[in-house]
């Protein structure tokens, strides 16, 4: 669809509305009211700002809130101010003026919960607020905008906002903070909508990919926790990176969300990266794995999930990214669907309110009807079990990984299911949706299944060429690659997980000092690109509730790691003092070191990493978010070169060399061959 200026004056009005809310990341002046605590606060930042970081730190220790997620909401101002001190070597006045103004906000909510008073929980308009983060326990912001008809009473939509592009720096924190804080007890009143905005910070940088795609989840989570909100009308929408990140979530949990509406965001990485900017880097043809690995992350690949969740996207025609849209539009009409794609005349990359209020609409419509849990017809297509889930179909078993698989299925009026295509699957669950009526039929491939009334989930796996039910779905345990343990290695980093240095005496003492520099060199790349401290422990510190609950991170080798050695028996690779080998091969392990993920051997439900953080650095966190892809898969031999016991973040290059790499099968046991 194509909004002409006439249709542009015929929206002119609606377009005001919904557009007011959206201005908050357009920057608005930001207004303090500045109690008593506060200024004298502000008086001691500014003789001395890590004086002030400590004097806030040390009386959030001392706070014991009734509901502990409050320490979050004071906890992010003494985040971003020392962020901003760790990062920024030089500060502009107007810099150090946030600075200040962020920690006596600190102060101030500090002392409110003292006293057990916390008045920006209950005001309406713009609250920039906190949670912790399960994946490492770092403090992370939202903002929320809420609506003057907001009163809690009954459940209210929620927009989830993503905003767009901005290089990492040490402020970033507070800067972003200064778009939603208008102060605890006064500010602009809430706008005159139906919705409730969550503006997540998606650890700033990364098109809201690992960790960053899990911030916005556990933003989701903290907003429902606070403030009612009606599950079954959550809408996800944003601009530039932000609607690439509306594509990548949206499509990829279609059943998630009631309606996605992204503006003017990339969904490939190939052609993106060629878009004609003088400072992109192309990303020519790639290594088979890495190749492989895009299908986790290219959107496009997943545009038939759009007939599960509806989009409606917007974008100028000036837009020197216009031809993403046009490039999700011919993959749309691929799987035989229609994209919705508003175009505004004369735009370039910005949002025209008008269009907007077009695009805000359409998704009103959507999100009055809410989500139907229980469509008659679906059809889910993924590339991988971390994407596995669509209302009442969940995928748990692959024949191979990063290659297409579909599931079609109709429901008749008797709740029995024709499943029409299903490809590339060996093991899916039906959820209890589907099977509210005894004795309806599950027909597949010319088999059917009697499906019996249940309130928990049914398993049907392949079966010496057969489907058939394997009992409910708690019952069943999975193996190989499954649900939240298939792989990369980048993926263990989207969830709680702890890194282990290794403190017995190594087997080669070069390997040692490789694995403690791409120790420090994750510390470093994660705290400042992923905006929390790594979480690290000593071989020795490791303990029954980090074995439970956490993915192990090793770093070392089997005579410095005691988890490694212990896990070493049952891990796809063979290592010993003098040699190293995955699959074909065999290389001296007084040079070589392996990078690897797989299932752990020592909890089901975890990983083990082996000698690796992100498999991409700071090369590619300080470019662009579109180069923040797997390098290796699930493992590398590494060949390590001199100076690692010298290595620091501020050198260019890294003492190692990939010698091999790729991903293990489906039962993490081979490494599978490249074409």
């Amino acid at each position: 669809m194509q909004i002409t200026s006439d249709k542009k004056r015929a929206f002119r009005t609606s377009g005001r509305l919904a557009w007011s809310a959206s201005l908050v990341f357009a920057g608005i002046s930001v207004c303090f009211a500045f109690c008593s605590i506060f200024l004298l606060a502000t008086t001691a930042v500014a003789a001395e700002p890590q004086e002030a970081v400590r004097q806030l730190e040390t009386r959030l220790s001392k706070l014991t809130p009734a509901n502990p997620e409050l320490l979050a909401d004071a906890e992010i101002f003494h985040k971003g101010a020392v962020w901003a001190l760790r990062y920024d070597q030089s500060l502009a006045a107007k810099d150090i003026e946030l600075l200040n103004k962020g920690l006596a906000r600190g102060l101030q909510r500090a002392e409110s919960i003292a006293v057990n008073k916390t008045p920006w929980t209950k005001k309406t308009g713009s609250v920039l607020r906190g949670y912790v983060s399960a994946v490492d326990g770092s403090t992370q912001p939202y903002g929320v905008i809420i609506p003057q008809s907001y009163d809690g009473t009954r459940p209210m939509r929620l927009d989830v906002v993503l905003h767009g592009s901005s290089k990492p720096v040490g402020m970033s924190e507070l800067r972003f903070g200064t778009r939603f804080d208008q102060g605890d007890e006064n500010g602009t009143p809430g706008p005159d909508v139906n919705y409730i905005e969550l503006h997540p910070l998606g650890r700033v940088e990364n098109c809201y990919r690992w960790a960053g795609e899990t911030d916005v989840f556990e933003a989701i989570e903290a907003v429902c926790r606070n403030y009612n909100v009606d599950r079954n009308r959550i809408v996800l929408r944003g601009m530039s990176m932000g609607a690439s990140g509306t594509w990548h979530l949206g499509l990829k949990h279609p059943d998630r969300f009631v309606a996605l509406g992204p503006y003017c965001g990339y969904v490939d990485t190939h052609r993106f990266s060629e878009t004609p900017i003088p400072s992109f880097i192309k990303v020519g043809p790639l290594p088979d794995h890495q190749e492989s690995g895009l299908h986790m992350l290219d959107s496009v690949d997943y545009a038939a999930n759009a007939c599960v969740v509806p989009a409606i996207a917007a974008i100028g025609d000036l837009d020197v990214f216009f031809q993403a849209h046009v490039i999700m539009g011919e993959a749309f009409a691929k799987e035989g669907l229609q994209m919705v794609n508003l175009i505004s005349p004369g735009t370039g990359h910005v949002i025209d309110p008008v269009t907007h209020a077009e695009q805000m609409r359409r998704i009103g419509e959507y999100a009055a009807k809410g989500l139907d849990h229980a469509p008659r017809q679906l059809r889910f297509v993924t590339w991988t079990l971390k994407y596995n889930r669509c209302h009442w179909i969940e995928l748990l078993g692959l024949k191979q990984h990063y290659s297409r698989a579909e599931f079609n299925a109709s429901v008749a009026d008797d709740g029995s299911i024709e499943v029409s295509k299903i490809e590339n699957i060996t093991q899916f669950a039906i959820h209890p949706t589907m099977l509210q009526k005894d004795g309806a039929k599950l027909r597949i491939a010319g088999v059917d299944i009697t499906l019996p009334k249940s309130d928990t989930a049914l398993v049907i796996a392949q079966q010496d060429g057969q489907w058939q039910p394997l009992g409910p779905r708690g019952s069943v345990v999975l193996r190989g690659k499954r649900p939240g343990l298939q792989g990369p290695i980048d993926d263990a980093f989207s969830a709680r997980f702890v890194c282990v240095r290794g403190t017995g005496k190594p087997w080669n003492p070069e390997i040692q000092a490789w694995a403690s520099a791409n120790l420090r060199r994750f510390e470093y790349e994660w705290a400042r690109y992923m905006r929390g401290d790594l979480p690290v422990k000593n071989d020795t510190e490791i303990t029954a509730t980090d074995l439970n609950e956490k993915h192990l991170i090793l770093f070392g080798d089997p005579g410095s790691n005691s988890w490694i050695a212990k896990a070493l028996p049952s891990l796809p690779l063979k290592w010993t003092p003098e040699s190293l080998s995955i699959g074909e091969g065999v290389f001296s392990s007084v040079e070589h070191a392996p990078a690897i993920i797989c299932a752990s051997p020592l909890n089901k439900d975890r990983y083990i990493v082996i000698n690796s953080g992100h498999t991409f650095h700071e090369k590619e966190f300080a470019a662009f978010n579109y180069l923040l892809f797997p390098r290796l898969g699930d493992w590398g031999i590494m060949k390590i070169e001199p100076g690692a016991d010298q290595w620091q973040p501020s050198a260019t290059d890294f003492p190692e060399k990939v010698i091999r790499a790729g991903f293990f099968d489906e039962a993490w046991k081979k490494p599978v061959l490249e074409k």
